[in-house]
């Protein structure tokens, strides 16, 4: 009997290979559990709870478990410049000293926004703008970046992935524009989540949410710790409340990120509120860094031997690209595939040629090539169901 097809375009017999491919994963222990969602066209043809919170495998993971989304944030922190410029309230090629004077001195006076949302600033790559601080409140963050990190190339020369200042810059910037004086953590909450009806979202770990919030468990040690005001472990930032971290602070569901990447796949607009417009998002998911590699990822992969390749970086969002590399977009994904993912543990991607949307959340967050691998094989078996 031949394959059947449902009616989301999408190959049931591919979608149920994919839940084998993963609960053989977490079988061998390479993770612990995931929640993935996967539609066509807003049509949902795949929404499974696989595997457990922890490696005892109890509890069983749900569709509703929250995760921390890690880089993920990012994404909501983007979309927030992108309103901002669009409401003129500074432009890609603002330099970022005019909206925070205190960044300033040398190479960081010819930073500009677009430099800062394409990773191509010239900052170093850190994790802390300060050894041993606390990472968890925004103001602290961005006076510890102004006092200690400064530029090691001249912008635009190099394409050099950071981790934290670029995002707490813009989310201090947007901050500091808004004309309602709104905290980062607010706006979020009124120009995105409210709107998108994310329920289950929130920046900082809401009480509510709490119960249902998974703790991040790294498969192997992570070289940098993330500690928070209220001491609740090495990486308890990820815990806080009251956080505020435009670059990692975020917690969700599957189902929340389905919406807002749906909004995405739609132009900028979903159940007719308008978040984003088209033509941002044309602008933002096509590749602005042409063939230079990503400072950072080049030595991550190195001892794999996957050699030099682009960093497909977009504006906020990274892109599939014309060649054949590892990708967690999958290589059968369109060229101008894009999305957002978060260590080891978080990745969303629309595929606008396919009109294809993929989300995933797992437990148990994994090393960084073993991830891009990880990935790089379900998106191949998600588009491979596209029919």
């Amino acid at each position: 009997m031949a394959p059947s097809k449902n009616r989301h375009g999408l190959n049931s017999a591919r979608l149920k290979h994919l839940k084998s491919v993963v609960e053989g994963d977490i079988r061998r222990g390479r993770y612990h559990g995931a929640v993935i969602l996967i539609a066509r066209h807003g049509a949902v043809g795949m929404y499974e709870a696989i595997g457990f919170i922890e490696p005892t495998k109890k509890p069983p993971i749900k569709k509703n478990s929250v995760f921390s989304l890690f880089s993920t944030t990012k994404a909501l922190t983007n979309v927030l410049v992108f309103r901002a410029i669009e409401r003129g309230e500074f432009a890609f090629t603002t330099p970022v000293c005019d909206v925070i004077p205190e960044f300033s001195g040398g190479q960081r006076e010819q930073i500009n926004f677009f430099h800062l949302i394409t990773h191509s600033s010239g900052l170093p790559s850190v994790f802390t703008p300060r050894d041993g601080m606390y990472i968890d409140r925004l103001d602290e963050i961005i006076a510890a970046i102004c006092e200690n990190v400064y530029p090691v190339a001249a912008p635009g020369e190099l394409i050099n992935y950071s981790p934290l200042a670029s995002h707490a810059l813009m989310g201090e910037a947007v901050r500091r524009s808004d004309p309602k004086k709104r905290s980062y953590r607010q706006l979020v909450e009124d120009e995105i989540l409210k709107p998108l009806k994310m329920k289950d979202t929130s920046i900082g770990v809401r009480k509510d949410l709490k119960p249902r919030k998974i703790v991040p468990i790294f498969m192997e040690p992570f070289p940098v710790l993330h500690p928070g005001h209220s001491n609740l472990g090495p990486n308890g930032a990820f815990e806080e409340e009251h956080s505020e971290m435009p670059w990692v602070g975020a917690v969700s569901t599957v189902a929340d990120m389905f919406r807002f990447a749906e909004m995405l796949r739609r132009g900028g607009e979903l159940d007719g509120d308008r978040i984003l417009s088209p033509a941002i998002l044309d602008l933002a998911t096509r590749n602005w860094t042409g063939d230079k590699p990503n400072e950072l990822y080049k030595k991550l992969v190195e001892p794999r031997g996957w050699g030099v390749f682009p960093a497909y970086q977009g504006i906020g969002f990274q892109v599939r690209g014309d060649e054949m590399i590892h990708t967690m977009f999958g290589t059968l994904s369109s060229p101008r595939t894009f999305g957002n993912y978060g260590a080891g543990s978080s990745l969303f991607w629309v595929d606008p040629v396919l009109q294809m949307t993929f989300v995933f959340l797992s437990a148990g967050v994994m090393n960084g090539v073993d991830n891009i691998e990880r990935f790089q094989r379900l998106s191949d078996i998600a588009v491979s169901a596209a029919t």
